[in-house]
C-alpha cells in the first residue's frame, strides 16, 4: 500500500496559495485492507474512504471509461493493479496531476508524468490526455479555473477539444445542478469574467446560458455606457462585484440584471427601454432551467426589475421612495435590500470610467429604509382600529406615515 497526496492540494503548495483540503490517493490496496486499518468507506459509485483520525478522504486507485453520455456515463476499475500514473491519466489538466508522498517535504521528489510543474512554471491550463473530452464538467471546470488563477491562459489545443466536445453535444448532456455547482463557484472566483469568456471562447456559454451569450455585440448608449457593449459591460459588473468581494446571490443578480437588453429590438438600438421586465421574465427561464437556489433567485429578481429605478432615485419623492422600498420588499427584508443596493452599485460601477466613482444612491436609500423602519406601526394600527379601519385601510395609515417619516428626512439624507 501506498499513499499521495494528489490534486489541488500539491498545486496550491507549489504556488505557494493556502492549501484547505487534502485529497490522497492509495495504489496497491484493496477496500478490505483499508477497512482493516480503521479507514471509514464512503464512496458510492467508486472507493472511497475517510481517514479514522483526519476524516480526510482517501480513494483508491482507479481508471475510467466512457460509457455513455454525460459525466455518468463512465465504468469505473479500482484494484490493487491500477497504477499511480494511470490513475492521474483520468485527471483534468496536468496542474492537478502532480502527485506527492504522503511525507512530502521540500526535498522530495514529485511524481509528474505529464508536466505539470512545468505548466504550473508556464502560467498553462492544458488537459492531460485525450480522456479530457469523456467529462463535459470539465469545461465548465476550466472555465472556473480560468477565473481562479488569473494569469493562467488555456492552452490553445486544450482550447481546441473544448470547442470539438461542445461541437459534438456533449454540453447538452451536463446536468443542471453540476452546471449550477461549476457556475457558482466561478462566480466567487478573483476574476468572474474570464470563466464566462472562456465559456463563450469555447462555445458553451451560448449552450448553457445562451441567454447571457447573446449579450455580447449589443450596443448600449455611449454617454452611460462608455464602453458600449452589452456582454463588455456584463463582465465589467461582475469583475466589480468580485473587487467589492459581493456574496454569491449578489454575483448572480449582477450576471443576470440586464439580460432584456439581448432582446431589445434592432431598430430601437442603443436604446433599451422596458429591458428590466424583459430581463426578469427571461431570469425566471433560467432559474428554472438551473435549478437556481431561492435566495439567489429572489435577489436577481429584485434586481432586475428595480435597478434603473434604484440608479435614479435621487429624482424620486417621499412618495416614489416608499413605493420603490415596498416593490424590493425592503421593509421586510432589509438585509436583502443591502444586497439589491450592493448589486445596484456593482452594475454603476462597472463601466468604463466609472470603476471608482463614488455611488451615493446606495447610502441615500439605505437611510431612507430606516427612516421608514423607524415609524411604530402598532400605534397606527390601533388608532385605526379604534377608528374601525381594518385591513387595506390600516396599511394605507402605515404607508402614509413612512411617507412623512422620509419626507422630513430628506433633507438629512446622504447627498445624491
Amino acid at each position: 500500500m501506498q499513499i499521495y497526496m494528489v490534486g489541488g492540494a500539491v498545486r496550491d503548495q507549489l504556488l505557494g496559495r493556502p492549501v484547505n483540503d487534502h485529497d490522497w490517493v492509495v495504489v496497491g490496496a484493496t477496500p478490505e485492507q483499508m477497512e482493516a486499518a480503521g479507514y471509514l468507506p464512503v464512496g458510492r459509485d467508486f472507493p472511497v474512504f475517510l481517514h479514522p483520525d483526519t476524516r480526510e478522504e482517501y480513494a483508491l486507485a482507479r481508471t475510467e471509461r466512457k460509457s455513455g453520455r454525460g459525466y455518468r456515463g463512465f465504468v469505473v476499475q479500482s484494484s490493487p493493479d491500477v497504477t499511480l500514473e494511470q490513475d492521474l491519466a483520468r485527471r483534468d489538466l496536468t496542474i492537478n496531476s502532480i502527485a506527492a508522498p504522503s511525507a512530502w517535504t521540500s526535498t522530495t521528489e514529485l511524481f509528474d508524468p505529464y508536466g505539470g510543474v512545468r505548466d504550473l512554471q508556464a502560467r498553462m491550463l492544458r488537459h492531460v490526455t485525450d480522456a479530457f473530452r469523456e467529462d463535459p464538467v470539465r469545461i465548465l471546470r476550466v472555465a472556473r479555473f480560468a477565473a481562479r488563477f488569473t494569469d493562467f491562459a488555456v492552452a490553445p489545443e486544450t482550447l481546441a477539444l473544448m470547442r470539438e466536445m461542445v461541437a459534438h453535444g456533449e454540453a447538452d448532456h451536463l446536468v443542471p445542478e453540476r452546471v449550477w455547482q461549476e457556475l457558482a463557484r466561478g462566480l466567487m472566483e478573483a476574476q468572474p469574467s474570464r470563466m464566462f469568456e472562456v465559456l463563450r471562447a469555447c462555445g458553451a456559454l451560448r449552450v448553457l446560458l445562451p441567454e447571457v451569450d447573446r449579450l455580447w455585440g449589443v450596443p448600449q448608449r455611449a454617454e452611460y455606457h462608455p464602453e458600449v457593449d452589452t456582454g463588455v459591460h456584463l463582465m465589467m459588473v461582475l469583475d466589480m462585484a468580485a473587487q467589492l468581494e459581493a456574496p454569491l446571490a449578489v454575483r448572480f443578480a449582477c450576471l443576470t440584471h440586464d439580460l432584456g437588453k439581448g432582446t431589445t429590438p434592432a431598430d430601437v438600438l442603443p436604446r433599451h427601454i422596458g429591458h428590466e421586465q424583459r430581463s426578469a421574465r427571461l431570469l425566471q427561464g433560467v432559474c428554472e432551467r438551473l435549478r437556481i437556489p431561492v435566495d439567489c433567485r429572489e435577489l436577481a429578481d429584485v434586481v432586475a426589475r428595480e435597478h434603473g429605478n434604484i440608479h435614479r432615485s435621487a429624482e424620486l419623492s417621499a412618495a416614489a421612495l416608499v413605493r420603490l422600498l415596498e416593490r424590493c420588499d425592503a421593509l421586510r427584508k432589509p438585509a436583502r435590500f443591502a444586497d439589491v443596493l450592493l448589486a445596484c452599485e456593482c452594475d454603476a460601477r462597472g463601466r468604463l470610467g466609472f470603476e471608482d466613482r463614488p455611488y451615493p444612491q446606495r447610502p441615500r436609500l439605505w437611510a431612507a429604509l430606516q427612516a421608514a423602519l423607524a415609524v411604530a406601526t402598532a400605534p397606527i394600527a390601533a388608532e385605526a382600529a379604534a377608528q374601525g379601519l381594518r385591513g387595506p385601510q390600516v396599511g394605507e395609515r402605515v404607508h402614509a406615515a413612512r411617507v412623512a417619516a422620509i419626507a422630513q428626512a430628506l433633507p438629512t439624507l446622504p447627498p445624491a
